[in-house]
């Protein structure tokens, strides 16, 4: 079914302009399971004002896991990053005794409470050794995919480049879609450990780029960043002129001892970078929706004047319960990271001695696997799912370097991981015997 609507447009510098929205809307049941956000074959905008809602894939995948569920299937559902662990309890704690306050009984201010900004310039202080002044440089929010709209809607111009490296989370290209961007792939591999190979990338990109939307940790391949990735970053930033804003939804989550290392934190960022942290992952708080943003003080009033005139302020006792997390002693991090960390060394096991390759990731909540030969990630995606009952999102979804994978989850328990490998084992043994 086709939708249209029509609205004016006021932009960040002042300009309007009428816009003409057309989108489809299809039933769920009737997707597939390996839905891939076709990237176009040229980088130009197709339409000066047409713009088209893509379908969100990991919506589409519930509505498929639904209809297993419903036929009484025990799908064993890996396809999400939607934490399985309770929200520590000092901090569900903190949270309900912030009910209680009559404060919290109204609007919020706009940028966030004061109590919540001063806990992520301390964060940031004792864990990265970042100095930003709460009142200027940060910006509470509902959760990293309101800052991340609000972020690109106020940087970005209608035909600006937004440059990603793919693979990519999906909706990143919504974002440039909405913004009215061109979005810019820049391939990374298993062969460069899921990170750029700056040194193959054209000039011609980075004097095109307005935005570099990065993500370290990665989603979906688990990849960390380097220091001298982000240096090199920071560098090809002030030489072209563009601006690097990191998707830090994995903050804190460490593996094997490596700690994720903050965008903010690498020598001359101060005045080209933003960092959008999320709260959701490292305190396992998803359906609280909780982050927050950092960045230059004159590029954070352009994102404040967006976000205050399209965009709620979180939950006033959210906050409060944000602020006790982040000025906590970071022990609830330090120990949900060592549940992922086994579950991540049971699980990879599981599917290398099923035969298959794995990415040795270090960040992140994710497995990033390559798919059988002969299969492309959709069709293995799919029979995943329909013979295994394990479900796990196809490459594709994440842009077309995501192709020949599929990305598994670790936010299900050890027996729920390991009967998740041994069905898929199982899937394999039956396959090579047919």
């Amino acid at each position: 079914m086709r939708h249209s609507t029509e609205f004016t447009y006021c932009g960040n510098k002042g300009e309007r302009r009428d816009i003409s929205m057309t989108y489809d809307v299809k039933d769920p049941a009737e997707q597939t399971v390996g839905v891939a956000l076709q990237e176009p074959a040229s980088q130009e905008l197709e339409g000066e004002s047409t713009r088209h809602v893509l379908a969100n894939p990991f919506s589409v995948m519930d509505s498929q896991i639904e209809r297993y569920q419903s036929q009484g299937i025990d799908v064993i559902d890996l396809s999400k990053a939607n934490p399985d662990l309770p929200t520590p309890e000092f901090i569900v704690k903190a949270g309900q005794e912030a009910l209680a306050r009559l404060e919290n009984n109204r609007y919020s201010a706009f940028d966030g409470k004061p109590g919540l900004l001063q806990a992520a310039q301390r964060w940031y202080r004792s864990q990265h050794g970042v100095k930003v002044q709460w009142n200027t440089q940060l910006l509470a929010t509902c959760g990293a995919g309101v800052a991340l709209t609000a972020v690109t809607q106020s940087l970005l111009q209608h035909g600006d480049a937004l440059v990603v490296v793919g693979p990519y989370y999906p909706p990143y290209r919504a974002l440039a879609e909405a913004a009215g961007a061109r979005l810019v792939t820049v391939a990374s591999t298993w062969q460069t450990g899921f990170l750029p190979d700056i040194d193959s990338v054209s000039e011609d990109v980075w004097n095109a780029a307005r935005v570099l939307l990065l993500n370290y940790p990665n989603n979906p391949t688990g990849a960390l960043a380097t220091r001298h990735l982000f240096q090199r970053l920071v560098g090809l930033a002030h030489r072209h002129h563009f601006i690097i804003v990191n998707d830090f939804a994995y903050a804190g989550l460490e593996f094997e001892g490596k700690k994720p290392l903050s965008l903010l934190a690498a020598p001359g960022s101060s005045d080209c970078a933003i960092e959008i942290v999320s709260m959701s992952k490292m305190y396992a708080m998803a359906g609280w929706r909780l982050g927050f943003c950092a960045g230059p003080a004159e590029l954070m009033q352009e994102i404040r004047e967006y976000h205050h005139q399209l965009c709620s302020s979180p939950t006033g006792a959210v906050q409060d319960a944000g602020a006790a997390a982040l000025t906590s002693d970071q022990h609830s991090v330090h120990e949900l990271s060592l549940i992922y960390a086994r579950r991540r060394k049971l699980f990879m096991a599981g599917l290398t001695s099923a035969g298959l390759s794995v990415f040795d990731s270090k960040g992140s909540v994710f497995v990033w696997v390559r798919v059988p030969q002969h299969q492309s990630s959709s069709q293995y995606a799919r029979e995943l799912l329909e013979r295994a009952h394990v479900a796990a999102m196809s490459g594709e979804c994440f842009g077309r370097y995501g192709e020949g994978y599929v990305r598994l989850s670790l936010l299900a328990d050890e027996r729920r991981l390991a009967e998740a490998a041994i069905r898929i084992g199982r899937l394999h043994a039956n396959s090579e015997t047919r």
